[in-house]
């Protein structure tokens, strides 16, 4: 059985300028950021199929990249994969008082209120002096999740509708404003804007319906991807190509596979 040590090893041969792998010694944060992002999506969808399997070869993956931006850190001098494990660790006994020390909690809230308030110190302690109440939420995100973090800041206090019903009313109204847009024959700026507001209204539908938004959005994906495929089965069994058939002849082989699904 193999281990972190020799994971790490591997990769610093890997970079190794005398003797490495040409593509690993070229790469940089920059370059690499991109496949970090990409192998966590691979975990989510691997855990979404409950593919257990995939799941672990996918968290090996998601491991690797964290390893090679540690060992081009550590080339750098900045730091090496050592204080990544001693800053989580230290970061998870600090901000979990109620497991490794006294503090104790009335309730989940109490909690994620005191977790917010150690975030804070944290970020205060490193000369961030941004004291908003949406500090914190991370540009970097995807930005459907950053709309997320955004409205559960503001919610935290007190600026959120009570329920869900005024939050289907401001659906209307957006996708409304759209349309009214469209009639005026606004231009790419404006539609932007318009539909940018619907897409945030839909992602607080999603955060009071306690659905999350990406996977929600992924299923929505797979499941346009399955029912096209099916469609373009049946048109070669029909002995055509979709592309060849008019929309309604495509749309009723869309109803069909719909209806193979019920």
């Amino acid at each position: 059985m193999q281990s972190i040590d020799d994971l790490l090893a591997i990769m610093a041969r890997l970079r190794n300028r005398d003797g490495g792998c040409p593509w690993d010694i070229e790469q940089t944060f920059e370059t690499i950021a991109p496949y970090t992002i990409e192998e966590a999506y691979e975990v989510a969808d691997a855990i979404d199929r409950k593919d257990y399997a995939h799941l672990r070869d996918e968290l090996g993956d998601l491991l690797l990249q964290v390893v090679f931006h540690a060992r081009m850190a550590e080339e750098g001098g900045h730091f090496a994969f050592a204080d990544v494990v001693d800053s989580i660790c230290d970061k998870m006994v600090r901000r979990h008082p109620h497991v490794f020390g006294d503090a104790r909690f009335d309730s989940a809230q109490a909690q994620t209120a005191n977790w917010e308030a150690l975030k804070a110190d944290e970020r205060a302690a490193s000369g961030d002096e941004d004291t908003s109440a949406l500090a914190g939420v991370s540009r970097g995100m995807p930005e459907w999740q950053r709309a997320f973090k955004l409205q559960q800041k503001a919610a935290r206090v007190g600026f959120d509708w009570p329920d869900v019903a005024p939050v289907f009313d401001k659906l209307h109204e957006e996708i409304d404003e759209v349309r009214a847009e469209f009639a005026a024959g606004a231009g790419t700026e404006r539609l932007a804007d318009e539909i940018g507001d619907v897409l945030f209204v839909c992602v607080n539908l999603a955060r009071h319906a306690k659905v999350d938004v990406s996977q929600a959005l992924r299923h929505a994906n797979a499941k346009f991807e399955r029912r096209f495929r099916r469609m373009e089965a049946f048109a070669a069994d029909d002995g055509t190509r979709l592309a060849a058939l008019d929309l309604e002849a495509q749309d009723a082989y869309w109803v069909r596979a719909k209806g193979e699904e019920r």
